[in-house]
């Protein structure tokens, strides 16, 4: 067996560009101290809408693929090497978006067997030995299927991997405090006319926002603001990112802040700080 890193932070995700989104900077500041970083995503995100127009004949299996190399992309500007699909390629469909017919199919992500599929992260778990998992909270931060699905997954899959004896030390939902959302889009406001989207996404738009005092953690990944921001240029079909500004757009044409410092819930484990700055604080690692 290969000599692990002593840090090992596992990350479960729906779809490719969710981690960039929620955890780009968190990831490339952690992969660039050594530690060891793995990414699980659910799904390819066959359903996604796509922005450029001269991708917009892709779908299905076509999509999945061109997903699937924007998610190398994003991973090699964030400097981790262990991304893995969830039972391996292809094995669950994207759900499409919650009350939509993507939800019926059989093959999708939403449908699964929430312990069969926690059995293949509990697969990766016993492999890799994570001390710190990351994922949603149970609405899966702003309600899509398969974010909840993720969300049910990644923590029955915790509890099984600590029934079997490997225990994962301190899991983190994704947050971020209301207040700098707010500041965030007052930024934003500011500078709209100039940006090539339509018009600001709503507050409450942006997933795992939260009052405040739910947040127990605070990663500074400023140093890594290009790395970030190179991840989501990687997901081209997904996300367009401003030039020269810290702002994006997803298909819907609406802008949000890029936040390069991220924030998480600590909901099983000891935390470490008021507020914690490290996800491995307390473990003497």
């Amino acid at each position: 067996m290969t000599e692990l890193p002593a840090r090992r932070l596992l990350l479960v995700h729906a779809h490719p560009d969710d981690e960039s989104i929620n955890n780009g900077a968190t990831m490339a500041k952690y992969a660039a101290e050594g530690a060891h970083v793995t990414l699980i995503t659910c799904t390819l995100g066959e359903g996604g809408e796509i922005i450029p127009p001269a991708l917009r004949q892709l779908s299905g299996a076509g999509l999945a693929e061109e997903r699937e190399r924007e998610l190398a992309g994003a991973m090699k500007a964030l400097g981790v090497t262990d991304h893995r699909l969830l039972g391996g390629p292809g094995r669950y469909r994207d759900s499409g978006m919650m009350g939509t017919s993507d939800n019926d199919d059989p093959g999708c992500f939403w449908r699964a067997d929430v312990d069969e599929a926690a059995g293949y992260l509990v697969e990766v778990i016993r492999d890799v030995r994570p001390q710190v998992l990351v994922t949603y909270d149970p609405d899966g931060g702003y309600g899509h299927p398969d974010h909840i699905q993720a969300h049910r997954v990644a923590m029955r899959a915790a509890e099984l991997a600590a029934d079997a004896g490997q225990l994962i030390a301190k899991v983190y939902w994704n947050r971020v405090p209301r207040t700098v959302v707010e500041d965030g889009f007052a930024r934003l406001r500011g500078v709209l006319p100039e940006l090539p989207f339509g018009e600001s996404a709503a507050v409450d738009d942006v997933p795992g926002v939260v009052d405040d005092g739910r947040v127990t953690t605070v990663i500074d990944g400023s140093a890594y603001g290009a790395a970030k921001t190179a991840a989501l240029r990687a997901h081209a079909t997904q996300v367009e990112v401003a030039p020269d500004a810290p702002y994006f757009a997803l298909s819907n044409d609406l802008a949000q802040p890029l936040f390069t410092t991220e924030y998480y819930e600590l909901v099983q484990g000891v935390p470490g700080g008021a507020p914690e700055t490290d996800l491995f604080e307390g473990l003497g690692l």
